[in-house]
């Protein structure tokens, strides 16, 4: 375990590559570990040239949890927002932003590509506008921008995502989590049976803390329509989003673009909410010639 006090809690973080190299901070979803980012995509990155560090978010893997700490219910959130009122919650995505810098701070890291996947996104955009002299480059992946216009996730997403397995046993929680993947997962790149149960098999085995999926729901629920901030990000800005999403739908890829001054989309046909092998290649690519537009900017 490689661990850090950062934001004045405790985060498990891993490092690779050359320290020397320009430093990639993969900021991770709801309810899900660093090891979500694939390890593939990650040795993509660091033979491009780059420092990669992946890290669990506050309540989840091997980071800091607030146990027993309860979160206001879903309904009562979507209420509360409608009515333009802000909830309570236990903490919010600009406090999980905190982190990734606070991180970076206590990496002694000045500046970073900030790469985010979901709820990572959304983080990672709070970084962008609240961090600016941070953030060397931003890379949005599968998010989108909390306008409430935009179409919902489609319902066998939802469900499977915020449905609680029968039991902990161990099978139990195994089978959930592929059928977690498989739903939400890219239609145009089914994931290899053995591959997917073995990793998912090692998630189960690292950390299982279904707790911590309600308290980040509740961060996202309370944060609102962020497209008014996201038209102060002045960090050169991709976003990557797969057409085929059942969770965050495509046109959040598109409002993301729309809402960030001279941000550039890249949208992959039969991508769903995950990072699949076959597109390991291609995103680092577009992520690596991303950070060389913004470098030479």
């Amino acid at each position: 375990m490689t661990q850090i006090t950062a934001n004045g809690i405790t985060l498990e973080y891993e490092d690779y590559g050359n320290p020397g190299d320009p430093p990639v901070l993969l900021v991770m979803g709801l309810g899900a570990q660093l090891t979500l980012w694939p390890i593939e995509l990650v040795e993509a990155l660091v033979a491009r040239g780059f420092r990669v560090i992946r890290y669990d978010n506050r309540d989840i893997g091997l980071s800091h949890k607030l146990d027993g700490v309860k979160a206001p219910g879903v309904l009562k959130l979507m209420l509360l927002g409608r009515l333009g009122l802000t909830p309570r919650v236990p903490y919010t995505l600009a406090d999980m932003a905190a982190d990734g810098v606070g991180l970076l701070d206590a990496l002694g890291i000045e500046k970073a590509h900030v790469v985010g996947a979901s709820m990572g996104g959304m983080i990672a955009q709070h970084i962008a506008f609240t961090y600016p002299e941070r953030v060397l480059s931003l890379t949005s992946i599968m998010s989108t921008t909390g306008n409430r216009r935009l179409p919902a996730a489609q319902k066998q997403a939802i469900e499977v995502l915020t449905k609680r397995p029968v039991s902990d046993d161990e099978e139990v929680l195994i089978a959930h989590g592929m059928k977690i993947a498989r739903t939400i997962g890219s239609p145009g790149y089914p994931p290899d049976e053995a591959r997917l149960r073995a990793n998912v098999t090692a998630g189960v085995r690292r950390s299982y803390y279904p707790e911590g999926l309600s308290r980040q729901l509740a961060a996202i629920l309370a944060d609102g329509d962020r497209r008014a901030r996201l038209k102060g990000v002045t960090a050169p800005t991709l976003v990557i989003h797969g057409e085929d999403d059942p969770l965050v739908p495509f046109p959040g890829g598109k409002d993301t673009a729309a809402s960030i001054p001279g941000a550039t989309l890249r949208s992959f046909p039969g991508m769903g909410h995950d990072l699949p092998l076959e597109l390991v290649e291609p995103i680092a690519d577009a992520i690596a010639g991303h950070t060389r537009l913004a470098a030479a900017a």
